[in-house]
């Protein structure tokens, strides 16, 4: 299913990026600090200042209940005065907006650092599965890849399972000289981005016949596709004979193409022995740059200062001016 056209442009006053805002992985002043600041700094290189920001959209990881999206709200209008609109989201709301070009219509598979599946029927009921963080759930996510990595090797080490090259590679990558290191390794910094940065060794290893790293990944995959199985179910976005067409959205980089372990493409052909409609879309540019069609979404006719930050892409804020 080739993508939708996209709604008219609007215009990007300016561009500013921070780090994590996610306060399940940062903490929630940290969280609110980062937000803050982005915002301020894009508004300062846009030569305005918050007293000219009519409306705010931001599209949160970690906003997964109504409370957390109250918090959200009661903070943020603290910030902007007048009566300026506020409108708070998961990310991925945005990131299925990224791929149906504004219309929320369908189903969206993250699987990033961390993973989700989100979908929305076309009168507004929606549904979701894992997105519960690296302890609760974030199943298939690089965090659960490469923590799974990590753990076959100190297994390995240990001799309780089985020999595996994640050793050598992992070793390699980290440039430290024995898996005995990779306990001081893991909890000197234990952030989620950190942890899943070595997706790609995993990968390699899978690509060159490691029978571990390729149960790593073909277990990410069933997870991932069993996320959106359950979401799809649960909303009878397939019609009532499982048949129907509906898109998933596929957005993150462990669903990017590789040469050999196209991730993706195995999540794919899994949901299709259940849903043989699914029609997925790979947004055609970024998710930074098409994003704003959710902002075209909730703001239309109106000028627009878009501010995107952290490279893990947990959040982003659309300011509308």
């Amino acid at each position: 299913m080739p993508p939708p056209e996209a709604p008219g442009s609007v215009a990007v006053l300016s561009r500013a990026i921070a780090g994590c805002s996610n306060r399940n992985s940062v903490g929630e002043n940290a969280a609110l600090e980062t937000l803050e600041q982005v915002m301020m700094q894009a508004l300062t290189m846009a030569n305005t200042d918050r007293s000219a920001v009519v409306a705010v959209c931001l599209s949160v990881s970690g906003v997964n209940h109504p409370s957390d999206q109250q918090r959200m709200l009661d903070w943020i209008c603290n910030l902007f005065p007048g009566n300026a609109k506020f409108y708070v989201e998961n990310d991925a709301v945005a990131a299925l907006a990224s791929g149906t070009m504004g219309k929320l219509h369908g189903c969206v598979l993250i699987a990033g650092t961390g993973s989700i599946a989100y979908g929305v029927t076309e009168d507004g009921k929606v549904a979701r599965a894992a997105g519960a963080g690296p302890v609760l759930g974030d199943w298939g996510s690089g965090y659960g890849i490469a923590a799974q990595a990590l753990t076959a090797v100190i297994k390995a080490h240990d001799g309780r399972g089985p020999q595996t090259n994640l050793t050598r590679d992992i070793i390699r990558k980290l440039e430290i000289s024995s898996p005995d290191e990779l306990i001081g390794w893991a909890y000197a910094d234990p952030s989620w981005a950190r942890i899943a940065a070595l997706v790609p060794v995993v990968v390699s290893a899978a690509e060159d016949g490691d029978k571990v790293a390729n149960t790593i990944l073909h277990d990410a995959v069933q997870e991932l596709a069993e996320s959106v199985v359950a979401v799809v179910r649960r909303l009878t976005l397939c019609g009532e004979d499982g048949k129907d067409q509906f898109p998933l959205v596929l957005v993150g980089g462990v669903l990017e193409g590789n040469k050999k372990w196209d991730i993706s493409g195995e999540v794919i052909k899994c949901i299709s022995k259940v849903f043989p409609g699914v029609c997925p879309i790979r947004p055609e540019v970024s998710m930074r740059t098409n994003i704003r069609c959710y902002e075209v979404y909730l703001i239309s006719h109106c000028n627009s200062l878009e501010i995107e930050h952290s490279e893990a892409l947990d959040s982003l804020v659309c300011v509308q001016l």
